[in-house]
């Protein structure tokens, strides 16, 4: 939409809401004006369409004004929007009070609806023209920035036209330049290329001996991870022997602690049975003399767990103190129980 089409709307808005405005007066003073003289003295009855003019005036100001003011993109303040309303209401206030007297509420209804869209009408012409106005503007500042824009890409085809002048003087410029630095190149890299000759050959040279003297180095340090590996091999070998021999101990260890274990529990389980009633058999017997003995109970105490002689008792205690007798029968005796 151009700057055309937004202006016939402004004035098409502008006609509708002055004719709306127009309407509304007349209703008013021909509604309003027989209320007045109805409540005024009969020799002062001729000002009575003077209340309802001044009402409708104070309300074509304000439509006025706003509009000028939203034209111009300003505002007013509070007192134009007091103003406003004051007028809508006592418009609306004076159209209705005749019939709302009266008790009619269609006829409060019906001279309701000029009032009613008079507030209404100004309110929105306010708040299309503030429309309007902004859409103006920010048209404005666009044809304003497309204008510089066609204004700087002006500025810089001609930029741009003595741009490429300069540069065309500036390469013949440079090709003469370039020309004789040619030449003075290409002498130049005749002798780099004779120092580069030169030099290669000192770093050939160099190379080879580096490799030489890497290549010995890398046969001094294989003969060093060798010999490392070879002692790393020994130390693992012995340590290996070494966790496999106190794994060896620690497991004839608890051998040996488990079987102590168990001769303890079957000794405990031979004496707890209590004086014998009988006389046992003798393998039994034999067990049982032989735990008494290592629990250090009497001679007594083991012929009443028994139920053998005194003499046969004291008989297998002495062979229990005896270093190389009786100890391998006893365990044996105390075994074939347990079994």
């Amino acid at each position: 939409m151009n700057t055309a089409h937004i202006r016939s709307a402004e004035r098409a808005l502008s006609a509708g809401t002055w004719l709306i405005v127009a309407g509304a007066m007349l209703y008013s003073i021909l509604t309003v004006t027989p209320l007045a003289a109805a409540h005024t003295p009969a020799h002062w009855a001729w000002t009575a369409p003077i209340l309802p003019l001044v009402v409708d005036a104070a309300v074509v100001i304000v439509v006025r004004l706003d509009a000028v003011l939203a034209r111009l993109g300003g505002h007013g303040g509070r007192w134009p929007i007091a103003l406003r309303w004051m007028t809508g209401c006592m418009t609306l206030a004076l159209n209705v009070a005749d019939s709302a007297l009266q008790g009619d509420l269609v006829g409060v209804a019906v001279h309701a609806v000029a009032p009613l869209l008079l507030i209404v009408t100004a309110e929105t012409g306010l708040a299309y023209r503030r429309a309007i106005a902004a859409a103006l503007k920010a048209q404005e500042e666009r044809q304003r920035a497309e204008r510089d824009a066609r204004e700087r890409a002006a500025a810089e085809r001609r930029e741009q036209a003595e741009r490429r002048a300069r540069e065309e003087r500036e390469h013949a410029a440079a090709l003469a330049r370039e020309q004789r630095e040619h030449e003075a190149r290409m002498a130049r890299e005749q002798a780099e290329r004779e120092a580069a000759a030169r030099r290669e050959e000192r770093e050939q040279q160099q190379a080879r001996e580096q490799a030489e003297q890497a290549e010995r180095e890398r046969r001094e340090r294989e003969r060093e991870q060798q010999q490392h590996e070879r002692e790393q091999r020994e130390r693992e070998a012995r340590e290996r022997a070494l966790r496999e021999q106190r794994e060896r101990a620690e497991r004839e260890r608890r051998e040996r602690q488990e079987r102590e274990e168990r001769a303890a529990r079957e000794r405990a389980a031979l004496l707890s049975a209590g004086p014998a009633t009988e006389k046992q058999p003798e393998d039994l017997a034999r067990a049982t003399v032989h735990a008494a003995f290592v629990e250090g109970l009497s001679v007594r105490a083991a012929v009443e767990l028994c139920g053998w002689s005194v003499g046969w008792v004291s008989a297998r205690y002495a062979e229990h103190r005896d270093p190389g007798a009786g100890s391998g029968v006893g365990l044996h005796a105390v075994q074939g129980v347990g079994a």
